[in-house]
């Protein structure tokens, strides 16, 4: 018998997926903005791969409508706004044929109001075609600010962004790139990318970005999102969500929906885990 199944390219799907996202929102009159991957220029990525999933911003204020567009065309979530990242800038959704979306609603390092922030990228966009549909895409210094702010989260992983989307620019593209990041408020990550976090020692979103980038245990992270909390009710609530079991992780771990049993077991475990990494921190300083 001859095997009839096809193996679709990685970068075919990834066109392919983007071209199915946007039109749904399309259909759904919502405002989209294709970033990171095969939606950044060529020459930000040089000898790049395109990624493994779809990047997308969605105008806050269309989240909602966004969502249940997708729900209603067989994407699941897959990980939540509140259990996805310490940051809670994007949901996880995945397509039977299409893979991963993940869906955002700001981007980590970038401090301007929400909808404040992607009136300016929306307000700059441009467009690529994929698969012969339009999407927009933020324009060339938006592109390279939001590389260089992934870049401060990703480490030594992402040394070769620095180069493309900043060693590699002209002086007229750096002092673009320059006033994106003062536009944004997003200077902290930008410095963060750099290696100079420590010049914003006091500052609210401190803590949190130095858990992320040096390899800090949940404690610290889960510390520095409270401390860059904007309100009290956000400090409050995230009191209350740092004590609950990450349900999303841990069927992830056990690659089915966890018992039960599972699930109160995790919740005892969490105290001692960070008992563990508070210690280990001590030891070693």
């Amino acid at each position: 018998m001859v095997d009839d199944t096809i193996a679709v390219p990685l970068a075919v799907r990834l066109h392919l997926g983007r071209a199915a996202v946007q039109t749904i929102a399309d259909a759904s009159g919502v405002d989209l903005l294709h970033i990171k991957g095969d939606a950044v220029d060529a020459t930000l990525r040089p000898g790049r791969q395109a990624g493994s999933d779809v990047d997308a911003m969605v105008r806050p204020g269309q989240i909602g409508v966004m969502d249940r567009a997708l729900r209603r065309h067989s994407w699941t979530v897959y990980s939540t706004f509140r259990t996805g990242s310490p940051f809670g800038h994007a949901q996880t959704y995945r397509h039977e044929i299409w893979g991963y979306l993940d869906l955002h609603r700001s981007f980590p390092g970038i401090e301007l109001d929400g909808e404040r922030a992607f009136d300016r990228l929306w307000k700059g966009r441009g467009t690529i075609a994929f698969a012969g549909v339009d999407c927009a895409v933020p324009a060339m210094p938006a592109q390279a600010t939001i590389l260089l702010l992934n870049a401060a989260r990703a480490g030594a992983t992402r040394r070769n962004d620095l180069t493309a989307a900043w060693h590699d620019r002209a002086p007229a593209e750096r002092a673009a790139i320059e006033r994106e990041v003062r536009a944004l408020d997003a200077r902290l990550a930008f410095d963060a990318a750099f290696g100079r976090l420590d010049l914003h020692r006091g500052e609210r979103g401190y803590p949190l970005w130095k858990a992320v980038t040096t390899g800090g245990g949940r404690v610290e992270e889960w510390w520095g999102r409270i401390r860059a909390a904007r309100s009290l009710r956000d400090r409050a609530a995230l009191v209350a969500l740092a004590a609950q079991v990450n349900i999303d992780a841990l069927a992830h771990r056990l690659g089915r929906e966890p018992t039960r049993r599972e699930v109160a077991a995790e919740f005892f475990k969490r105290p001692m885990r960070g008992v563990g990494e508070l210690w280990r921190r001590g030891v070693r300083r």
